[in-house]
């Protein structure tokens, strides 16, 4: 009988070798789990994978019996043994450490508080100035965050929610789906997507991208309601601004009302004068010229730091003929604008004579228009003169393969071609901003008033570029400068594939297989040993 037992006995390590094979098993399939719950890996079959993963956990469990059940002596020893204490004492400092995590962890979760920003360059915190801004509210300000499901809004959420955490109470936002809750959006005058409404009792500003600057620069005009006035010129067949039609600025007007401006017409040819309040002027296309007198008043006006954007239409749909035009001469002198007489061919667009922006200058008006569609239906080119005491800046401008057609004949028949020598070669300038630093003056011209109608302004970025002109224009693109941090760029120098091999070897199989040799011959030693 004690003959079979020692037998028996003999054969008993083969379950703690079964259970260890297992365990490592069981761990590198763990390990390749995380790697496919992380999407680094991704599983050939998880059916199969999941099956081998509870196959290998069993066979610890078993191997365990196995061996309890030929040897159930040493069993007992290693229970009762030195083991078992050092073991049971690891086992409650491993309880003591998982409770001491989990009350930390609730107590966290009950009270957050503000989160700290461990990076080294501090992307994730506020700048001094809007940390300012917030401590000086006089009142709770509501944000709400208009972005359908097309649009990414991590972003904006995180940032957000950075506001409410400094806000001491101060600031809270939520999320709305303009498609799913088309009502809200209109009753606070979204027009387009990812744009954020802030409302500070009775007064309201409108966010058109998710950013520090533009949140904070909100934030001080709710604080500083003051009258900001754009007129839109009359008298010469320039675009409605009272009557809706696909061709009116009625929507334009409302998106410029939605974001506090007031927006009123000016008949200067009745009134004579420009208003003291004037924020803005804005002459949207224009089908007959203005008169010498009228442009005496504008020039007036701009050189004591007015704003001014011009829309010009191309000659075949304005009625101007052999007429002086003063406004274009008026440009072209003082400012080094000129307005081309074509109309942009674009063969890359359907129809051709809608000029897509192919790239954007830098400038406020457009650094965040990086990577966006805006369109010009039956745009002028401009020329811009080089060497101003203001030099102008190129706001959009077209692909090379675009040209400006100038025989109009040609394109009333639809044969279009580009003429070398006559045709004016691309890519041609749209749009151009300048201002007088010394006057405090602002001007933005547009080859095209088009884009900025009612049939246009919500598609793509148009009614995005219109918007950011006249908030440029009227200098409320940018209330505060923010010295926010500057990133540090880092490089991750990956090693070779064969070093790549050779780590992932050393870490899944060698390391831990000379953990697990190491444990098996200090136990075959102390058994030796009795």
């Amino acid at each position: 009988m004690a003959k079979t037992k020692n037998s028996q006995k003999k054969f008993a390590v083969i379950g703690l070798w079964t259970s260890g094979i297992a365990l490592l098993a069981t761990i590198l399939l763990l390990i390749v789990k995380l790697l496919a719950v992380a999407k680094i890996y991704t599983l050939p079959n998880a059916q199969a994978f999941n099956w081998a993963l509870g196959v290998s956990a069993a066979l610890i469990v078993l191997g365990l019996a196995f061996f309890a059940l030929l040897d159930p002596q040493r069993v007992r020893e290693l229970l009762n043994g030195r083991q078992a204490r050092y073991g049971s004492n690891a086992a409650i400092m491993l309880l003591a450490f998982v409770g001491i995590l989990l009350v930390i962890n609730i107590l966290v979760f009950q009270n957050p508080g503000k989160p700290m920003d461990f990076t080294e360059d501090k992307q994730n915190s506020l700048a001094a100035e809007t940390l300012d801004t917030l401590k000086a509210l006089p009142a709770s300000v509501q944000a709400t965050a208009f972005y359908t499901s097309q649009t990414p809004s991590d972003i904006a959420r995180k940032l957000l929610e950075n506001y409410k955490n400094h806000s001491n109470g101060k600031f809270d936002y939520t999320f709305i789906d303009p498609d799913q809750n088309p009502l809200a959006a209109r009753q606070a005058g979204i027009t387009g997507d990812g744009k954020i409404y802030l409302q500070m009792g009775d007064h309201h500003e409108i966010v058109a991208f998710a950013s520090e600057q533009d949140i904070t620069s909100a934030l001080i005009r709710l604080m500083n309601p003051g009258q900001r006035t754009i007129y839109f010129l009359t008298g010469h067949g320039e675009r409605d601004i009272q009557n809706a039609a696909n061709t009116a600025y009625t929507t334009a007007k409302s998106a410029l009302e939605a974001k506090n401006y007031a927006v009123l017409p000016l008949n200067l040819i009745a009134q004579n004068k420009i208003p003291d309040s004037a924020t803005v002027i804005v002459i949207a296309g224009s089908i007959k010229p203005i008169s010498a007198a009228e442009q005496t008043l504008l020039q007036d006006y701009v050189s004591k730091g007015g704003a001014l954007v011009v829309m010009k239409e191309s000659t075949p749909l304005t009625q101007f003929g052999n007429s002086p035009d003063p406004l274009a001469a008026y440009l072209a002198v003082n400012w080094g604008i000129a307005f081309d007489n074509d109309i942009v061919i674009d063969t890359n667009t359907n129809p051709p004579n809608f000029a897509v922006a192919a790239t954007y200058g830098t400038h406020p008006i457009t650094e965040k228009l990086q990577g966006l569609v805006s369109f010009y239906p039956n745009a002028r080119s401009l020329t811009i003169t080089s060497n101003m005491p203001n030099q102008p800046t190129a706001l959009v401008a077209t692909v090379n393969s675009a040209w400006g057609e100038t025989d109009f004949t040609s394109l009333a028949n639809g044969q279009v071609a580009f003429n070398p020598g006559v045709d004016i070669p691309g890519p041609l300038t749209l749009a151009v901003a300048t201002a007088d630093t010394t006057a405090g003056s602002h001007l933005v011209v547009f080859g095209d008033a088009d884009f900025a109608s009612n049939v246009y302004f919500s598609q793509y970025a148009n009614g995005d570029m219109f918007i950011n002109a006249i908030d440029w224009a009227a200098g409320q693109e940018q209330l505060i400068n923010l010295n926010t941090p500057t990133a540090i760029s880092r490089t991750l120098a990956l090693p070779s594939s064969f070093w790549l091999l050779i780590m992932a070897i050393s870490f899944l199989f060698i390391l831990p297989g000379l953990v697990i040799a190491g444990g098996v011959i200090s136990w075959l030693i102390r058994r030796s040993r009795g």
